[in-house]
């Protein structure tokens, strides 16, 4: 099929029926858990090769049943056989098992959610952030497959299998000419940022089904992985831990390398990058991204870094409060403001200036200082993502402002460096391509003497004996021009 053939008209059948996100009032508070609901577990706070950090306790309320699981987040079967609570409900096996692993990774999944969950509630509104497929007869939780990809690197969010897949692998030992080490296998789940990466794709894929299709424009698939990326580092800043670690890093300078601003140190070391994945503290402009989408959003991931940095320094004062404290405040903030633009931003064909001016509009309603503003607009300015007269410019409170480079007329999105998930099959519309095929198969037996079902003689070369010669529907020769 030609490249440029477009898909079968009408709308994806999956999402024929959706009605945009609509907002209830929050309700009266309901009773607590009882204290006995909740659990302590032992997790990798960051990647594995951040030796400061390591692994530790942490606690997770609300009720947490054999598997682990709850009510939205399952262990995938067949898989990690159940974990069971120990005497007091709590899951602490040794690291560098199987079942550390299904709890980690389970862990993980859920303060994501969590994490985002209570940043709408901060802001007043109730949303319990459902999966993609889940309606009123259908609460279906996501499904956790912490090992469901051996001998693969890399990982995946699957909307058709309701599930989340991590791979595990060896790294290639051809060129240190020795044989691969069992012990050297790298667990894709056991990285906290991979899983909170992918854990995202899921909980963006629930409020934006368009956006996470690859016939829509680079930049909504930018957008998607933005969000694995600054997900992993907003999930990091909600733990006052990591925050005072961050901090003592850094000497409280956000520019400063440290282990928040890469994404999957191992990761990226496995595959020779010298450091993290991806790197979210780097300089990476729109015009240079072109339409390669793992590009396209370390435009977007490093505005909003930057953001961050400048709204930490504006706010941090260690005579009058501490400075992880500042950083865990301002970072609550900004997942939410932006967690927030996103649902504003259009259910199809999202650019990075509809956030910008969701963000701005936001903040002003917030009550935030007006520096808040003028720190998006003169970040998203340096990355060509709006016009940078526009953004120099007094702002008018309610005008947006007007995008620098945009999506060209029908540009494709490049994804060949992104995660599994922006590669699997299903959000290219496949089912469509093989549907089109179909068809174009159909016409042509129906004009060349096929036109209904043909059925199989019991004797094979009887068929040959029987079967009509072929006469093939010729187009016409084109006349002389």
């Amino acid at each position: 099929m030609d490249a440029d053939t477009p898909f079968p008209d009408g709308p994806d059948p999956q999402h024929a029926g959706q009605a945009p996100l609509r907002f209830l009032p929050t309700p009266a508070a309901t009773a607590a858990p009882p204290h006995d609901f909740g659990a302590r577990v032992l997790m990798w706070k960051q990647d594995p090769s951040v030796g400061e950090i390591g692994t530790r306790s942490a606690y997770l309320p609300g009720p947490v049943l054999a598997g682990p699981r709850d009510a939205r987040i399952a262990p995938g079967s067949p898989g990690i056989a159940a974990v069971e609570p120990d005497a007091r409900g709590d899951f602490l096996p040794r690291p560098d098992t199987a079942q550390f692993d299904a709890v980690h990774t389970f862990a993980v999944v859920r303060q994501t959610l969590t994490m985002y969950q209570r940043a709408l509630l901060a802001a007043g509104l109730a949303m319990p952030l459902p999966w993609q497929w889940n309606s009123g007869s259908d609460t279906r939780p996501l499904a956790v497959y912490p090992h469901g990809l051996p001998n693969v690197m890399n990982a995946y969010y699957s909307r058709h299998q309701a599930c989340l897949k991590f791979g595990h692998f060896l790294p290639d030992s051809r060129e240190r000419g020795a044989a691969p080490d069992a012990a050297a296998r790298v667990y894709t789940c056991r990285s906290f940022d991979i899983v909170a990466h992918e854990t995202a794709h899921a909980v963006l894929d629930g409020l934006k089904p368009q956006w996470l299709l690859a016939d829509a424009p680079p930049q909504t698939g930018g957008l998607h992985e933005a969000f694995g990326d600054l997900t992993a580092i907003f999930l990091a800043l909600s733990q006052l831990d990591q925050c005072e670690a961050i901090v003592a890093q850094t000497k409280a300078r956000l520019h400063d390398r440290s282990y928040l601003a890469d994404i999957a140190e191992q990761f990226g070391a496995v595959l020779g990058e010298g450091g993290g994945l991806r790197n979210a503290d780097q300089d990476l402009t729109l015009a240079e991204a072109g339409t390669e989408v793992h590009a396209i959003s370390q435009v977007f991931t490093g505005a909003v870094y930057d953001v961050l940095a400048d709204m930490f320094e504006h706010e941090r004062n260690p005579a009058v409060d501490d400075d992880a404290a500042v950083l865990h405040r301002v970072a609550a903030y900004l997942r939410g403001l932006l967690l927030r633009a996103l649902i504003a931003a259009p259910e199809r064909a999202a650019a990075y200036v509809d956030v910008v001016n969701a963000m701005l509009r936001l903040v002003q309603e917030d009550g935030k200082p007006a520096i808040y503003g003028a720190f998006i607009r003169a970040q998203f300015a340096r990355r060509e993502v709006i016009d940078a007269a526009a953004a120099m410019a007094p702002w008018v409170p309610g005008t947006p402002v007007a995008p620098k480079v945009c999506d060209a007329p029908g540009a494709r999105q490049d994804r060949h460096a992104c995660c599994g998930t922006m590669n699997l099959p299903e959000y290219r519309r496949v089912e469509r391509v093989l549907a089109l095929e179909e068809r174009e198969l159909a016409s042509w037996c129906a004009a060349n003497g096929r036109p209904g079902a043909c059925a199989l003689p019991q004797d094979a070369s009887s068929s040959v004996a029987a079967a009509a010669p072929l006469q093939l529907a010729v187009p016409p020769v084109a006349a002389p021009a």
